[in-house]
């Protein structure tokens, strides 16, 4: 009987167990996570979990009872050890246990600050596990004084979470402005006044020279020479895929762990999904960071363990919750050269990345139809006259059938 072990108990191992058991797979499926919980939604971590609005169990993307149900061995708090791709054997504890296929899902880890500038202080947190989070929590006090270092994503949702919960909060980013790698700087300039106007005092173009305390984190020293009292910090500078092992084993990586176009290794009786797999994207190795991502590769290698012989074709999107505002993203921006503002009023806004003629994606604020017909006009390669989506009174969905 063939048996497929998982590494890995994040999002993409969920949705690809799911996956094989849907199209009737009948052999053994073994799953090995690091983390005490079965797979759990990341993104809510820091935001309704952390805000108190949503249960642990809620955060469960399956019941437990699932796994029993369904045949799945889910191993919880086993972390593993080593690979042997000779003996296909992956090892536990001192248990050896075979696979005839085995799955990388091992996701990624957040960027931490070194120990010369203080990372090790105790009150510096990242926002990655519901241990991070659950350790955060009860420095989350009305009046407290928080300092984010990092203005992408992570690090805004933590400024966003952090104000409703009446901190004093200061984030810095040491680029000239937030959101700089991944967002025009329309955008950046939408969320910087977003923050500003709830209170953050956000500052642009300032690193972090250092932390301060004796143990526990008291203070911060900036680049501008502003030296900050806190009581914790909120890391967010970025994350790296989790690779180490399948390196260790031999397998080849490249910005995580490299696959061909079916999700296949270096070594065809070993996949990978998810966070730590770079995959080939016209004519470049890349890797993509988001739920979406990690749910179709999952369910991609899951049907070709079966025989599918698919390739996988990224659709890329990704959203985040600030505040009262739901940005929805759809495409890569990569290679931009104009983006094109379509301000539609009473705070719904999205901002369209061209390069020339070609649509590449869209970054919609509270604006579900422009990312809806924005990702279907992305995946089906159609891309509309930039003066017709700048224009508000443009019907957006006559464009899709342009």
């Amino acid at each position: 009987m063939t048996k497929v072990v998982v590494i890995g108990a994040g999002q993409a191992a969920a949705s690809l167990v799911a996956r094989l058991r849907s199209k009737g797979f009948d052999g053994d499926i073994s799953v090995f996570g690091d983390e005490p919980q079965p797979p759990y939604q990341r993104p809510p971590l820091s935001k309704a979990y952390l805000l108190g609005d949503m249960a642990l169990e809620r955060l469960f993307l399956r019941p437990e009872t699932f796994y029993e149900q369904n045949a799945v061995e889910m191993r919880t708090g086993a972390a593993v050890d080593s690979v042997d791709r000779a003996a296909k054997t992956i090892s536990v504890s001192g248990e050896n246990i075979n696979y005839d296929h085995l799955v990388f899902c091992t996701g990624s880890a957040p960027r931490r600050l070194p120990s010369a500038i203080g990372g090790d202080l105790k009150g510096v947190f990242v926002v990655r596990s519901l241990a991070d989070v659950d350790d955060m929590a009860p420095h989350c006090k009305d009046g407290a004084r928080v300092l984010i270092v990092g203005g992408g994503y992570i690090g805004l949702e933590a400024a966003a979470v952090a104000s409703k919960l009446g901190l004093k909060v200061t984030l810095v980013e040491a680029a000239d402005r937030i959101l700089q790698r991944v967002a025009a700087p329309e955008t950046s300039s939408f969320f910087r006044d977003l923050h500003t106007a709830h209170g953050v005092d956000l500052r642009e173009g300032c690193g972090l020279e250092k932390l301060t305390g004796d143990g526990q984190v008291s203070g911060a020293e900036l680049t501008d020479g502003t030296c900050l009292d806190v009581d914790f910090v909120i890391v967010g500078v970025g994350i790296t895929p989790g690779d180490a092992l399948a390196e260790t084993a031999g397998i080849k990586t490249e910005n995580g762990i490299k696959v061909n176009a079916q999700g296949q290794t270096s070594d065809h009786s070993i996949w990978a999904a998810g966070d730590c797999a770079s995959f080939p994207n016209n004519g470049v190795q890349m890797r993509l960071e988001s739920v979406g991502n990690a749910v179709d590769m999952g369910e991609l290698v899951a049907d070709n363990i079966m025989g599918a012989d698919r390739n996988y074709t990224a659709k890329p999107w990704f959203w985040s919750d600030q505040y009262d505002v739901k940005l929805q993203i759809a495409g890569l921006n990569t290679g931009y050269d104009r983006v094109v503002v379509r301000d539609s009023g009473d705070g719904v806004r999205s901002h369209w990345y061209y390069a020339g003629t070609t649509l590449l994606a869209v970054d919609a604020m509270n604006d579900p139809r422009g990312y809806m017909v924005g990702k279907r006009l992305i995946e089906a390669g159609k891309s509309p006259a930039a003066e017709l989506v700048a224009d508000s009174k443009t019907d957006l969905k006559a464009l899709l059938k342009a």
